[in-house]
């Protein structure tokens, strides 16, 4: 995170005559101001994943920063702390299976695997899809579906049908407030991923093909997660540093709910989630009063009981309905809540969303202004 910290004789003689007492440690101060964001999503095929660290300003614009790559980037990333965790790119609906039984790559073919070709898909076709994808929760280390714990036998780590989810949508004819976040298949690829000295060992090759490629893959421990192509065939630069972002806008592979029933996978645009990885949290406030409310609310009014750091999805798809009211139809942001964050580094932050579409219409445009507490 980028912060200020201020040690100047006038902040210590300051200090001393308030709340702090001499033998106290220095205190990071937040940046004094708050900012807005207009993050790059690009539209309503919503191209673009969007990380954002809210104390990242740009000193000449006055907004925030923004690191970004498209969606299709990527497919896999790999655990870059002490387990050995392997993640979908949830983004492009990725998909994952074990072939049962088979432990030589090269033999598997595609006549082998075509029943679960069906059913390794995101989509809600009841809870038993849920298997097939990361847990939406972002709980890797503990989740028990998509891609297992890579073990340190070689022998003991399977071959997996890994389904590479869908490109990015058409651009034309999509109507206002609507979007276009999935074309046509991006195929199938048959892997298998083992340990290497400080990192990984990924082996993959199409269906038919009796040949694989290997590829090591060696974990960097200032960041989460390092991320693999099979498009360039090597590591590509995705999330910034561990601690170098708070939320990002991305299409997101969630469960979905028919009331309180789970309905299994689903596609989600429009979608949030925070940095829980690395201590982040976040929680709703709801508000009669929007303005007032936003305006008033301070350090001192933060429920530490209601900040969620265990579920990547505190804020994800709370800030807006795709689907309206019975008043109101069609996509908007909510007027009746705003959130709170808190950092990796402790710091907080009042965030409230003012749009998702543009002047036309056209989704894919959201912006958000936030402020320090």
């Amino acid at each position: 995170m980028k912060y200020l910290k201020i040690f100047s004789f006038l902040f210590i003689i300051t200090a001393v005559q308030s709340c702090l007492s001499a033998d106290e440690d220095p205190v990071s101060v937040a940046p004094f101001t708050g900012s807005v964001a207009d993050p790059d999503i690009m539209g309503a095929t919503q191209p673009n994943q969007v990380w954002i660290d809210l104390s990242d300003i740009n000193p000449d614009t006055k907004k925030v920063n923004q690191s970004i790559n498209k969606r299709t980037d990527w497919e896999l990333g790999f655990y870059s702390g002490t387990e050995y965790r392997v993640v979908l790119n949830g983004s492009i609906a990725m998909a994952v299976a074990k072939i049962p039984n088979a432990t030589n790559i090269n033999a598997v073919k595609e006549s082998d695997v075509k029943t679960l070709m069906n059913q390794a898909q995101v989509g809600p076709f009841g809870t038993s899809v849920l298997q097939y994808v990361d847990s939406p929760t972002g709980n890797f280390l503990t989740q028990t579906t998509g891609i297992e714990t890579i073990k340190e036998n070689d022998a003991d780590n399977p071959v997996y049908l890994l389904n590479l989810g869908k490109k990015i949508g058409s651009e034309a004819n999509i109507p206002p407030g609507s979007v276009s976040l999935t074309g046509d298949a991006r195929g199938w690829k048959k892997i298998q991923i083992l340990r290497a000295p400080n990192g990984y060992k990924i082996r993959y090759a199409d269906l038919n093909a009796t040949d694989y490629k290997e590829y090591i893959v060696s974990k960097d421990t200032d960041y989460t997660f390092q991320f693999f192509s099979f498009t360039s065939g090597n590591t590509v630069n995705i999330q910034p540093k561990k601690k170098k972002w708070d939320i990002a806008f991305t299409a997101f592979t969630n469960e979905v709910f028919m009331g309180t029933s789970s309905a299994g996978s689903y596609f989600y645009a429009d979608f949030i989630i925070t940095n829980t990885a690395n201590g982040v949290a976040a929680y709703q406030v709801n508000a009669s009063n929007l303005d007032q409310a936003y305006k008033a609310f301070k350090l001192s009014d933060v429920d530490q009981t209601k900040l969620i750091s265990n579920d990547q999805r505190a804020i994800g798809d709370k800030w807006r309905t795709t689907t309206g009211t019975s008043d109101v139809p069609g996509a908007f942001v909510y007027a009746d809540r705003f959130f709170v964050l808190k950092d990796a580094e402790g710091f907080y932050f009042k965030l409230r969303f003012n749009k998702m579409k543009n002047q036309d219409g056209e989704r894919g445009h959201p912006n958000f202004e936030f402020e320090p507490l």
